[in-house]
């Protein structure tokens, strides 16, 4: 017995194999993708595989992007490409390939990009007051917390 042994360890193996399979001769690039391509690209890009040529040079990398997003993508390949050549120590990759889909892919949860995180406002005192007297008759904690959200939604609702 060795002992305690990180997770990671006990499925190395298995997880080189899948990633070789598509080409991915270096893992990192799928397990820590957020960290290659950036938070921004990350959240708009998916990479799907790595086909080499016949002689061996110049990989094409395959992303999967969002339709919406496709432009902007293409302007920030030659940066990305040089992140990605970063992990492999050399200029591995000589092509970036995009191909479009919807925002949620082909098969359930094989593409799906994560939603932009949204700021939400904070809610005006007087708003807060007014539905935190909405509900001043109701008994049940949780109850009136979410009637006081939808008091609040309500009352700053545009018309």
């Amino acid at each position: 017995m060795r002992g305690f042994e990180p997770a990671f360890g006990l499925v190395k193996d298995a997880i080189r194999a899948a990633s070789e399979s598509r080409g991915f001769a270096v893992a990192r690039l799928l397990t820590h993708w957020a960290e290659v391509a950036g938070p921004e690209m990350a959240a708009k890009t998916r990479p799907v595989k790595i086909s080499y040529g016949k002689g061996g040079m110049g990989a094409t990398l395959t992303l999967l992007v969002k339709a919406t997003e496709a432009p902007m993508v293409q302007m920030a390949l030659p940066v990305l490409k040089e992140r990605v050549n970063a992990v492999y120590g050399y200029n591995a990759i000589s092509h970036i390939h995009l191909t479009q889909t919807a925002a949620t892919g082909f098969a359930e949860g094989q593409a799906e990009f994560a939603p932009a995180p949204r700021a939400s406002p904070k809610p005006d005192p007087a708003v807060r007051t007014r539905a935190q007297e909405t509900t001043a008759g109701v008994a049940d904690p949780g109850l009136r917390s979410a009637l006081e959200q939808l008091a609040q939604n309500i009352l700053t609702r545009r018309a």
